[in-house]
C-alpha cells in the first residue's frame, strides 16, 4: 500500500501541473522576468530557493493536517474501521480531481480570500533577487489555492488518522512537492512536450484511474476482511464444535463398552457364587 501511495502523491503533482501551470506556471515566468538582470548563476538558485519555500508551505500543511489527524480524528476512530474509510475516501476524492471534476471550487474560492489577505506579504518579497526573498516567495505562494493541492492533504488527512499505515502525512506531501518541480523547473519546449505527452496518453487520467482502485481498495478491504475473518470464526467453531462431540461419543463409546465390562463381571460373580453354593450343598448332604 505505500508503494501505492507513493505513486498517488508523485502522479497528483507531475500529471497535475499542468492544471497548475494557469497559476503556478504564471507565477514562475513572472520571477523569471524580474530576474532577468541576474546572471544565470544566481537566477538559477533563487528559483531553487523558491521551490525550497514551496516545499516548506507543504511541510508545514502536512504537519497541520498530521497534527490533527493523529491527536484529534484518530483518538475518536480508535479500535474501528473508520481510518481506513476515510483515507480510501481520500484518494477516491483526489482521484475525482485527477480526472476532471470541478468538485472543490467553493473550498479554492474560500482559501483565495485567504491568499488575498498575503497580499502586502507577497508584495514586500517583489522582486525576488535574494535567497531569503526566494525562500519566503515559495513559502507564501505554497498557500495558493489549488484543488490538488487540497486533494493531497485530505489523503494525507487520511494517513495522519491510521497509524498503520507505513507512509507519515508529511512524506506524502513531499512526494507531492517532488512531482510539481519538473513541470515548474522546465523550460518553454520541455513544457510544451511533456504537456502534449501527458494530454496524447490520457496520464492525468490513467492516474486518476489507478488512485480510483486504490482507494477503493482500501476502503472496502474492510468490510472483505471482516467478513473473511468472520466466516473463518465461524468455520473454526464449527470445526471444534465437531472435535467436542466426536469426543463425546468417543468417551460415551469408552463408557458404554466399560459399563458392558463391568456389567459382566457382577454375572459372573453370580455364577462363581452360586455354584460355591451348590459345592456347599453338596458338601453337607455328604
Amino acid at each position: 500500500m505505500t508503494f501505492a501511495l507513493i505513486f498517488a502523491a508523485f502522479s497528483m503533482g507531475l500529471l497535475g501541473s499542468p492544471h497548475c501551470l494557469g497559476m503556478c506556471g504564471g507565477i514562475v515566468a513572472a520571477f523569471g522576468i524580474s530576474m532577468k538582470n541576474t546572471s544565470p548563476a544566481k537566477r538559477t538558485l533563487l528559483m531553487l530557493g523558491y521551490h525550497m519555500g514551496r516545499l516548506g508551505s507543504y511541510t508545514i500543511l502536512g504537519l497541520l493536517v498530521a497534527a490533527l489527524g493523529k491527536h484529534i480524528l484518530a483518538p475518536l476512530m480508535a479500535n474501528s474501521a473508520l481510518p481506513k474509510y476515510l483515507l480510501g475516501g481520500a484518494l477516491v476524492f483526489a482521484a475525482l480531481l485527477m480526472l476532471g471534476l470541478p468538485v472543490l471550487n467553493r473550498l479554492e474560492k474560500a482559501g483565495l480570500r485567504f491568499w488575498n489577505t498575503l497580499a502586502p506579504l507577497r508584495a514586500k518579497v517583489l522582486p525576488m533577487d535574494s535567497l531569503p526573498k526566494a525562500l519566503i516567495a515559495g513559502l507564501l505562494w505554497g498557500f495558493l489555492p489549488c484543488g490538488l493541492v487540497y486533494g493531497a492533504l485530505g489523503v494525507a488527512l487520511g494517513l495522519a488518522s491510521d497509524s498503520q499505515v507505513g507512509l507519515t502525512a508529511t512524506t506524502f506531501m513531499v512526494f507531492f512537492w517532488l512531482g510539481t518541480l519538473p513541470m515548474l523547473l522546465a523550460t518553454g519546449t520541455v513544457i510544451a512536450w511533456l504537456k502534449s505527452k501527458i494530454h496524447a496518453f490520457n496520464l492525468r487520467k490513467f492516474s486518476g484511474v489507478v488512485m480510483l482502485i486504490s482507494g477503493l481498495a482500501i476502503a472496502f478491504s474492510i468490510p472483505i476482511m471482516h467478513k473473511l475473518h468472520g466466516d473463518h470464526a465461524e468455520h473454526g467453531h464449527h470445526h471444534h464444535y465437531h472435535y467436542h462431540t466426536s469426543d463425546e461419543h468417543i468417551h460415551d463409546q469408552v463408557g458404554h463398552h466399560s459399563h458392558q465390562h463391568h456389567g459382566e463381571a457382577p454375572a459372573h460373580n453370580h455364577d462363581h457364587s452360586s455354584h460355591s453354593d451348590r459345592s456347599h450343598s453338596h458338601s453337607y448332604h455328604h
